[in-house]
């Protein structure tokens, strides 16, 4: 998503951690700041702009952006003792969100500080730390009431062949480890048609895979074109319409939202890619229902088994969290029990740690962490051998490969253009760049654990058949 910028542009550094949702704000945050003359650039050095997109998720989420935030105020404080020159420093996102006031104290250097909801006021906000009554600092982690969406200029960067697209945001379901609901707010849809509009742009673009996005992107509810409401179905049903997109997918999902009409979708509509990502986090019941999910194990097992009727082919993804408070060896092995029972060809697996404000943060019977770390690391051997037993049986297949980058100088990688299978296989293959943002066909020649390598297809392969293990 990076521009060259021009000799009169200002330049944008943007640094993106967590969920494609934050990869999604980072480019509209691109956008917005477009107009006021701001390029995306790969560096720090000599920015105008640094913006630190967080997430909340992950373990120690807020000493990580503490530790890149010391590493860029050396920057900040270079380019202003050599040109005189401000570096607006700021930090977006979920933590910013959550810990507003605590960033401004220990990073007193920082000079913006605003929430998921609020970056379509960026124009504002700088100008306010820019112009001539100049304000030492903002804050804005406010819920507005209207929408970001309605208030976000048209998208300017192409995202290449595979884009993302918000369609939902925030979540009602109040997990008890979860802080989406306090950081982003309330659930809230998108309009089909507004979706629609963004979806031609980003096909005029060169998109051919659309990944529609949302904290719970199965409950979608957004207004139909008929006036009604819609939901996940319907929008899939009207995206798979237009002409030039090819592949279709969504993320992240709910049990709980996962009915017979869009179990039906992935055997109806043939653009909807057989890969679907839905979060189990527990294999025990007990802990299902401290972690407040509202759905059992066995309930989780027969969605599986409804999906797979209708697509056989279908490959399952999920997340697992381990050592949740009151976690008992018995409920561990449940949860290995049900990764057994299902076989997920890929999973996000981490060890349980509080987050500031849940229900969860004050819960009694932790798990001590050398018990967590050991649970974690028998369930991702497991899950290892699962998805490196999938990825083996394509050995040899011939399948359809659609590419959107080429791989890092100086990495492994270079040399090599890398893509996504239907069934979202990372793809490496040693080919020419200008395959990038097109489907080929690609004969699997090597096996690994996370990725496939293969040649691109030729007379001397037959393309015709291909043969998928149902798990």
């Amino acid at each position: 998503m990076t521009d060259k910028p021009q000799q009169n542009q200002k330049k944008l550094y943007i640094k993106t951690w967590g969920c494609q949702m934050n990869v999604y704000d980072s480019h509209r945050i691109s956008d917005v700041l477009k107009p006021l003359g701001y390029a995306l650039s790969d560096t720090p050095e000599n920015a105008d702009m640094i913006v630190l997109n967080t997430c909340h998720i992950r373990e120690k989420a807020t000493e990580k952006v503490f530790s890149e935030l010391g590493r860029l105020k050396p920057h900040k404080e270079k380019r202003q003792a050599e040109t005189g020159e401000r570096t607006l420093l700021a930090v977006a996102g979920c933590v910013a969100q959550a810990e507003g006031d605590i960033i401004t104290q220990r990073a007193p250097y920082v000079d913006l500080v605003f929430g998921p909801q609020t970056y379509h006021r960026l124009p504002e906000m700088v100008a306010k730390l820019t112009g001539a009554r100049q304000k030492k600092r903002l804050i804005d982690t406010d819920f507005p009431v209207e929408s970001k969406f309605d208030h976000l200029p048209e998208e300017h960067n192409s995202q290449g062949a595979a884009a993302f697209l918000s369609i939902q945001e925030g979540c009602d379901k109040f997990c008890t480890f979860c802080v989406v609901p306090y950081t982003r707010g309330a659930e809230y849809s998108r309009s089909v048609q507004s979706i629609l509009d963004e979806a031609h742009k980003l096909v005029d673009h060169g998109a051919k895979e659309i990944n529609v996005l949302g904290q719970n992107v199965n409950a979608y509810h957004g207004d139909g074109l008929d006036g009604k409401a819609a939901d996940l179905p319907d929008l899939l049903s009207a995206l798979s319409e237009i002409n030039g997109l090819e592949r279709l997918r969504y993320t992240t999902s709910h049990p709980r939202d996962m009915d017979d009409r869009l179990i039906q979708a992935h055997g109806d509509l043939g653009k909807l890619m057989p890969f679907l990502h839905l979060p189990i986090q527990s294999g025990s019941d007990k802990i299902l229902d401290e972690m407040n999910r509202k759905h059992t194990s066995d309930h989780y097992r027969e969605i599986i088994q409804k999906l797979k009727k209708v697509r056989p082919d279908l490959a399952m993804s999920s997340d697992i969290i381990v050592g949740f408070p009151g976690e008992s060896d018995q409920d561990f092995e449940d949860t290995m029990t049900l990764i057994r029972d299902i076989t997920f060809v890929s999973c996000y697996s981490f060890k349980y740690s509080a987050r500031p404000g849940t229900p969860a943060a004050s819960m009694q019977n932790l798990i001590r962490e050398d018990v967590k770390s050991e649970r974690l690391s028998r369930l991702q051997t497991l899950l290892s051998e699962q998805q490196y037993t999938y990825n083996k049986t394509f050995m040899g297949q011939t399948i359809p490969v659609l590419f959107d980058r080429k791989g890092k100088e100086g990495h492994k990688s270079a040399g090599f253009i890398q893509g996504r299978s239907e069934y979202n296989h990372a793809i490496h293959v040693k080919g020419n760049e200008r395959l990038i943002g097109q489907i080929i066909d690609i004969h699997v020649t090597e096996t690994r654990p996370s990725s496939l390598t293969g040649d691109v297809v030729t007379s001397e392969y037959d393309s015709s058949h291909l043969k998928v293990a149902q798990l």
